[in-house]
């Protein structure tokens, strides 16, 4: 019979057992005939390998099954959207080779990507906002699909300068199954033209946002995994002395085969750092309390709170406080949570804020159950552990791994944490945007120089 499974639990206290298990969960089962298996396998590896030509697409027309072809729609379905509504502006032809054809470059959207020769074209447009553009490619080295995303006249503002450097110094810094890693960062074949920066990452297929946002069903296996997954990342974060700060659905990078990647840690610190609040931290959704509240010293419990936004997200497939304004925020909270009573003040160093609170109208708390029915009873007790309005009583990411929504998948020897802690010495220091560029640059040449010009 056909159809897409995902694997059923198997509740073992072996180690084996349990990695067995993370496998099953972790990868969609394709059930199909015989003769099928060799032809889902070409266009499972076509997906998996990176979009190196448009069979990536996968056509409803196709002799595969509906069943089996549901498993990588959502993401194919993303990126033909793009493609389509990107056709006038398409890149033509496979670029123009410059500098000795080290380099190609190509017209994307109407901006220019100048790139090494080896990322391979069709460069395809997958992303775009107000930090520039990111587009697909094959590395024809490796064969590996890469993201390669462009930030344009990326010194000319300080801060968007600063947020680049400390992105690039984590992840470099950082190796972890759940954590995007930087694959390469190109650099112009002349220093004194370094004015962009392209950043070379691993390719994903989708993320959580639009997996959520999709008729892609999703059981309560998936969340266990997505979950674990991100409380795994996160726990290697944590361990580096390093605060994410935004997590939220978007910034969950996944592939078809239901591997999850955190990204983008622009907004990230260090547990050191003293001057947290000097910008904007966290999309108001999933922004905890004590952000609300103008705290400027806050710690990890921040991160948390986030997940278990998440969490909840996953589960009702809609954000769980969809404020509108920082005000309605705190609003939601308390609706669900209650309003908070003295003892849950204590993280509370202004006057104004705890009298603020006190000033709201007094709600009793919600049972977690009764407001959201039908959902395990597990994850619901993990979640009320999360969302807590105090910092200090929120259960921490190990605490997190170790509750019994997670027993099936959770192995202490197999959840790493980061060697040595991350230090960005350059908050504190007043730097310019060319001392900012010297910086990026020299992390540049810690990647492969052979496609720098003698």
């Amino acid at each position: 019979m056909d159809g897409v499974l995902l694997g059923s639990p198997h509740y073992s206290q072996t180690g084996r057992e349990r990695r067995r298990r993370r496998k099953q969960i972790g990868t969609f089962e394709i059930q199909f005939e015989k003769s099928q298996r060799q032809k889902a396998k070409a266009i499972e590896d076509t997906v998996q390998s990176g979009p190196n030509n448009n069979n990536h697409i996968l056509n409803p027309e196709s002799q595969f099954s509906p069943t089996f072809l549901a498993c990588f729609s959502v993401c194919a379905e993303k990126r033909k959207e793009m493609e389509n509504n990107a056709e006038s502006e398409k890149p033509k032809g496979k670029g123009i080779p410059i500098h000795g054809g080290k380099y190609v470059r190509y017209n994307i959207l109407g901006n220019f990507f100048e790139v090494y020769a080896k990322y391979a074209p069709p460069l395809q447009p997958v992303g775009r906002g107000a930090y520039g553009i990111v587009c697909c490619a094959t590395n024809s080295e490796t064969e590996e699909g890469v993201a390669i995303k462009k930030i344009g006249n990326a010194f000319d503002n300080r801060i968007d300068a600063k947020r680049t450097l400390r992105e690039i110094k984590l992840l470099c810094h950082m190796e972890h199954d759940n954590i995007i890693k930087i694959k390469d960062i190109i650099r112009p074949a002349e220093r004194e033209n370094f004015n962009d920066v392209y950043i070379v990452y691993e390719l994903m297929d989708t993320d959580l946002h639009q997996i959520i946002q999709s008729n892609q069903a999703l059981t309560d296996e998936h969340c266990q995994y997505f979950l674990y997954q991100l409380l795994r990342g996160l726990k290697y974060i944590h361990s580096a002395n390093v605060l994410h700060r935004d997590l939220k659905p978007s910034n969950l990078l996944l592939n078809a085969n239901c591997d999850l990647k955190i990204c983008d840690f622009g907004l990230a610190r260090t547990t050191s750092e003293t001057d947290f609040m000097t910008e904007y931290v966290v999309t108001r959704w999933y922004r905890a309390p004590e952000l609300l509240l103008n705290c400027s010293e806050y710690t990890a419990a921040i991160d948390i709170w986030s997940v278990g936004c998440i969490l909840m997200e996953i589960i009702r497939r809609e954000p769980l406080f969809p404020g509108k304004d920082y005000v309605q925020q705190l609003a939601l909270i308390t609706e669900l949570l209650g309003s908070p009573n003295d003892s849950d003040l204590g993280f509370l160093r202004s006057d104004n804020a705890k009298k603020y609170v006190k000033q709201l109208q007094h709600i009793e708390k919600q049972s977690f159950a009764e407001r959201f029915p039908d959902t395990s009873p597990l994850a619901i007790d993990l979640a009320e552990k999360m969302l807590v309005f105090d910092p200090s009583k929120r259960i921490t990411v190990e605490e997190a791994l170790n509750h019994p929504y997670m027993a099936s998948l959770h192995e202490i020897n197999e959840e790493p944490v980061c060697p040595t802690p991350f230090i960005f010495d350059f908050e504190q220091a007043t730097l310019n945007e060319e001392d900012i560029k010297e910086l990026i640059w020299r992390e540049s040449l810690n990647f492969s120089q052979e496609q720098m010009l003698e």
